[in-house]
């Protein structure tokens, strides 16, 4: 069973440290959760573009002045919000709830060591759980890198609406494109 997912990270060239995660299985089961490292938000929104393109999603208030910030448990994705082992726990559920469970993500060698990094080393991957993702860009390219279509009503680095948008142009590329 395909699962498709995305991850937004926060990396300097040596370590990725996961901000959060968004799966989709084929059977319709979706699952969001997010980072409640206080130091891993901090440098978030320190970061000049994912405080504009990735905070804005969070279930953060950013204060006036400075970046200052504070959990905001009135938005919606606030249950989301979650330990990182908590995160492993729930991930790990996730995925072998699935039969012979495939990965997959755009662009997705970042989002599968992110996702991996949650149990540790690759060795410490959880039974059952694939060793690698099936990248969609490459599936893309392999097809003749067709113009593939896009969602409309999503949040561009959510990685839930990310997650779906995968999802969406997965199914688009196995139901054969249109000529």
């Amino acid at each position: 069973m395909d699962i498709c997912y995305d991850t937004e990270f926060i990396e300097d060239g040596r370590t990725i440290d996961l901000i959060s995660i968004g799966m989709i299985a084929e059977d319709g089961r979706e699952l969001y959760l997010i980072n409640s490292d206080p130091r891993v938000i901090s440098r978030a929104i320190e970061h000049d573009w994912l405080r504009e393109n990735v905070v804005p999603s969070l279930p953060v208030k950013l204060s006036g002045i400075g970046l200052l910030w504070d959990w905001d448990q009135d938005h919606p994705d606030w249950p989301a919000v979650k330990m990182r082992e908590r995160i492993a726990v729930e991930a790990q559920r996730f995925i072998l709830a699935a039969p012979d469970p495939s990965l997959w993500a755009w662009y997705g060698a970042y989002d599968h060591v992110a996702l991996c990094q949650l149990w540790g080393r690759m060795i410490d991957l959880p039974k059952g759980c694939p060793m690698w993702t099936n990248d969609l860009k490459q599936e893309a390219e392999r097809l003749g890198n067709p113009a593939l279509p896009s969602l409309s009503a999503i949040t561009e680095h959510n990685a839930l609406d990310d997650a779906r948008e995968v999802a969406f142009r997965l199914k688009w590329l196995r139901k054969g494109m249109p000529a």
